[in-house]
This record gives structure tokens, sequence and C-alpha cells, in this order.
């Protein structure tokens, strides 16, 4: 890359070379039950990874021909890779074949809270105050 290449591109598109796949970045494994407490344990993160720019929308995939594809491409790859290693594995069968960070992530958003509110009004129908 060329060094006035190098002062454009975005820093959330460095990459550690420590950061590997599997790093465990939070404690919890999303399930159907923990959704808030899990977003927002990735949220931060993420954020100390700097790579929430994946998830909400900002990082968007360059033209292949772009210089900073590649090093996009590396990052959400990463993202992807830490978003389907912490979620329970009927969960990551939704997910597994999609290819980018921020589509993953509204995903689980969408789905896990419908699920979430359609348990909450049905135990509440079961369970009169």
């Amino acid at each position: 890359m060329k060094k006035e290449e190098e002062e454009s591109t975005p820093s959330y598109l460095y990459l550690h070379p420590r950061e590997n796949p599997v790093t465990p970045l939070v404690s919890l494994v999303l399930d159907s039950g923990n959704y808030y407490s899990w977003s927002r344990s990735m949220l931060t993160a993420l954020s100390a990874k700097n790579k929430l720019e994946f998830i909400d929308g900002t990082a968007t995939q360059p033209t292949k021909t772009d210089s900073t594809f590649l090093a996009w491409n590396r990052c959400n790859n990463m993202v992807v890779s830490w978003l389907v290693h912490f979620v329970f594995v009927p969960i990551c069968q939704s997910i597994v074949c999609m290819d980018k960070a921020v589509e993953i992530w509204n995903d689980l958003k969408q789905d896990i809270l419908k699920v979430t509110s359609h348990t909450s009004l049905t135990s509440k129908w079961r369970h009169p105050r």
C-alpha cells in the first residue's frame, strides 16, 4: 500500500496480528433468553477492537477494485467469525451462511427479539397476575 493510501485507510480496517477467529470476546453465548446482556457485551468488545462499524453498517463493502477491499473483507470475516462463535448452536445454523457482519447482527437482533417478545407474551397469557 502506498503511504497516502495508508493515511486515508479507516482505522477500523486494521487487524492486529494476534487477532484470530476464536478469540474469546465475551463470556456469554447468545441464546433466546440473554440477547440484551450478550449484545451489550459484544458491543463493548467490538468497540474495544475498533470494529463497531462492521455491525452498525458504516463500514460499507468497497468494490473489489478498491484498494481497501482486501482489508475490509479480512476484518468483516473476522467479525463474522466472532459473531458465529458466540451464539448457541441452533441459532448459529441460521446465520452461518451469511457473509456480512451487519446482516448477521441485524438478523440476530430481529429474530431473537421476535422470539423473546413472543415468549414473554405467551408467558403473560399463561400466568395472569
